[in-house]
């Protein structure tokens, strides 16, 4: 099932992507007048009640999809991480910088908190002027998850998944350097907006390989800009898996129904890899630019680059220097 949140006379809903439209689940089933979080939440109970919707199509119930407008599938996610996959980018972008692979990428899988609040759907891409110095797109996929988890086995954490989406990392690069100076993460570089969509697909859908390390997803990942396609990965090159991913993100920590979890970019899946191969010549987004990335399964996440005014670049402050001679620059 391709579940989506939209917008509709002002109100958002929840609905399932058929060929001919939508099938609107608040019209067809009261007890389905829930947002994603909810839907997520209480998957045992309305997961069944979907399905039973969808196979009937009722006529009342069904929506063309240029009648609304889609949002992120979760657009408030309770927690949102990225991860670290794919060895092919780490590399190549490591590489392209005159530095030596990280010999414990291979020794356990890691992630960061992103901005939960600041997700985006298909459509416009509003962003500043500061933003626009070296703006980049990040091809990655997307799980969600519908259980709790807490110091989870790897068959935990792959029942943990409710389904699969699209994740586009819009990644301001030049504030990502600056601040990565300090060894703290990507942090404005990277919480401006996170791309999800344009749905959210249950993985009965999708063609999982179960392995030893968890399951495995086999999908071509592209990416084009103004119709030139510039990325093209797969998602079964992940050296980590979801479930090693999330096994390791619940240790000792309890992880909730609608939390947000992103592989990390495919191998070729950013301007900055790309830049610094050669492919492109220092190529980055501009406003207008309209950005596709599609993965097989998952849809076509389509965003079109919008400058907004605003300051042009972030505050410079003044710092109040050192306050002790013995100060050290821990946290």
């Amino acid at each position: 099932m391709k579940l989506v949140t939209y917008i509709q006379d002002g109100a958002e809903r929840v609905g399932a992507v058929l060929a001919d439209g939508l099938v609107a689940f608040h019209a067809g089933d009261p007890r389905l007048a829930v947002d994603m979080l909810t839907f997520l939440r209480r998957h045992e109970e309305l997961l069944p009640l979907a399905r039973d919707l969808v196979a009937r199509n009722p006529e009342g119930a069904r929506v063309p999809l240029d009648a609304v407008t889609l949002r992120a599938p979760v657009p408030r996610p309770v927690a949102m991480r990225d991860g670290y996959a794919f060895r092919q980018h780490v590399a190549t972008a490591r590489r392209n910088r005159g530095l030596p692979m990280i010999e414990a990428f291979d020794q356990f899988p890691v992630a960061y908190f992103t901005n939960h609040q600041a997700v985006v759907g298909p459509g416009a891409l509003a962003v500043l002027p500061h933003h626009l110095r070296h703006l980049d797109y990040e091809l990655e996929v997307a799980v969600v998850t519908c259980r709790a988890l807490e110091n989870a086995t790897l068959a935990e954490a792959d029942e943990a998944i409710f389904g699969y989406m699209i994740m586009n990392d819009w990644s301001a690069r030049e504030l990502q350097m600056e601040e990565m100076q300090l060894n703290l993460g990507p942090c404005k570089g990277k919480d401006f907006a996170t791309g999800l969509g344009p749905w959210l697909v249950t993985k009965d859908e999708l063609d999982l390989e179960v392995t030893p390390q968890g399951e495995v997803l086999h999908a071509r990942m592209t990416c084009e800009v103004n119709g030139r396609l510039l990325s093209d990965g797969e998602a079964a090159t992940m050296n980590w898996t979801f479930a090693q991913l999330l096994q390791r993100l619940s240790y000792g920590v309890r992880l909730h129904p609608g939390e947000v979890l992103g592989s990390g970019t495919v191998g070729t899946g950013c301007l900055l890899e790309l830049n610094g191969s050669k492919v492109t010549d220092d190529l980055w987004l501009q406003d207008g630019d309209h950005v596709a990335m599609a993965v097989e399964g998952l849809g076509r996440l389509e965003n079109t680059v919008v400058r907004r005014e605003g300051p042009g670049v972030p505050p410079t402050l003044v710092s109040l220097g050192p306050r002790h001679p013995d100060a050290g620059g821990g946290r």
